[in-house]
């Protein structure tokens, strides 16, 4: 899949010439409702010889212009290119949101994609102020001739999915339901750092993440988590808070993952930790001892869990350690 950050980029791109099925929208999180619009889009492009895109834009990284964000850039290019995107289209916010919804139409979809076919959700909006609607669009591109598709949104227990109902239920550590309107698993994709390795010196040394500025947090507490090394994932527990017994002051949410029965060195590493279930919130308990219990107790379970739920594995070389 080939990324571009400018409209310059976009119009020097030869495989572009005979026109584009573009999947418009920003994507956060790329739940089912997003699926249903990029699987359109790359289905008509696959069926009219068409070059299968997709257009959002990218925004700062402490911006909570559109809430707390779901993934990380690199995890969204990733399954963007598996969903069968090969053009993605991502400006720099600044670059593009001056534009009026007949200034977006006619340079950015007609003149610099080559659109032939637009596909959106029915909540979209596009231009400056967000002026631009389903009708706008329709407006627009027709006398351009591109074809506009609206896909209809997804429901979960009879409401529409959304990535804000994914953050309101990360905030509760609902796993069961973000899995459901995600698709898969919720996950990071954070570099591990250095911690103050007090969980070796107890006998369960941990990975330890920070999630960046910018990012919708989960529910403090402990989870059954699976962590990808290589092509292997391992079962994990995870506990993600302030570290109430160890750290008075109540700042600093880390994310420390205990992966029973791996040894080995982590540091620096991008790793990827799925998140399935939530165990228990967060607690100040009164000795060391009992924080080690605590945490042994939830790898029995997160090994139990996934004794009698073994997740689908990515690929067929992925292996999964118990």
């Amino acid at each position: 899949m080939k990324v571009y950050h400018t409209m310059q980029q976009v119009e020097q791109q030869p495989e572009l010439a005979a026109g584009s099925s573009v999947a418009l929208g920003f994507f956060d999180g790329i739940h089912t409702g997003h699926q249903a619009v990029i699987g359109a889009a790359v289905e008509y492009a696959k069926a009219h010889g068409l070059a299968p895109a997709l257009f959002t834009f990218t925004l700062p990284l402490n911006s909570t212009m559109k809430g707390g964000r779901l993934m990380d850039e690199t995890s969204k290019h990733r399954l963007m290119a598996q969903l069968g995107v090969q053009h993605y289209i991502e400006p720099a916010f600044e670059a593009v949101c001056s534009y009026t919804p007949r200034q977006f139409v006619e340079e950015i979809l007609h003149r610099q994609c080559r659109a032939r076919a637009v596909f959106c959700g029915e909540n979209f909006t596009f231009g400056k102020q967000a002026a631009g609607d389903i009708d706008t669009l329709r407006t627009l591109c027709e006398p351009l001739g591109i074809q506009v598709v609206v896909v209809s949104m997804t429901t979960y227990q009879c409401r529409l999915v959304s990535s804000t109902r994914i953050r309101a239920a990360l905030a509760e550590g609902d796993m069961e339901s973000i899995r459901t309107m995600l698709g898969r698993p919720y996950s990071i994709c954070f570099p591990v750092q250095h911690g103050q390795g007090l969980g070796r010196t107890l006998g369960f040394p941990t990975i330890n993440q920070i999630y960046p500025a910018g990012f919708a947090q989960p529910r403090y507490g402990i989870y059954i988590t699976r962590v990808r090394i290589g092509e292997d994932w391992y079962a994990g527990a995870t506990g993600f808070g302030t570290r109430p017994t160890v750290n008075q002051s109540g700042e600093g949410a880390t994310c420390e993952t205990f992966i029973p029965g791996f040894e080995g060195q982590l540091y620096d590493q991008q790793l990827e930790v799925e998140f399935y279930h939530y165990l228990a919130p967060s607690q100040r308990f009164n000795s060391l001892q009992e924080l080690a219990d605590c945490v042994n107790n939830a790898a029995r379970k997160t090994l139990e869990y996934f004794a009698q739920n073994p997740p689908k594995q990515p690929n067929r070389n992925a292996s999964f350690y118990l």
